[in-house]
């Protein structure tokens, strides 16, 4: 285990493992769980930019909490992670500031 400073001014506690066909790391501060900018500077630490890892929400009867602060990354190394088409997620090639501006545009032809 070791301590970052994150991008957000928050020490970030890391540890990281191999096990039997996966990759983990977990990532917990001392006062909250991580939020997004933070899980992105740790992934972009331990894997490639293009590689695709994921945090997983299991079925409740198989949660294990340890710790109230923390949140895990994971990659399988023996296949690749199912994703959607990037055009589920949102319109592509749109920034946030277009794309807000864009639903904003469509809200109002609706209304």
């Amino acid at each position: 285990m070791f301590v970052v400073q994150g991008p957000c001014g928050c020490e970030l506690r890391i540890s990281g493992l191999i096990r039997p066909g996966w990759e983990h790391v977990a990532v917990s501060t001392s006062r909250r769980c991580p939020n997004w900018e933070e899980m992105c500077f740790v992934k972009d630490l331990f894997w490639d930019e293009e590689e695709c890892v994921m945090q997983l929400h299991p079925p409740h009867s198989q949660y294990v909490n340890n710790s109230r602060y923390c949140l895990h990354l994971w990659r399988p190394t023996h296949r690749d992670i199912p994703m959607p088409p990037p055009g589920f997620v949102g319109v592509v090639g749109l920034g946030p500031s277009e794309a807000a501006m864009w639903f904003a545009r469509m809200s109002a032809t609706a209304s």
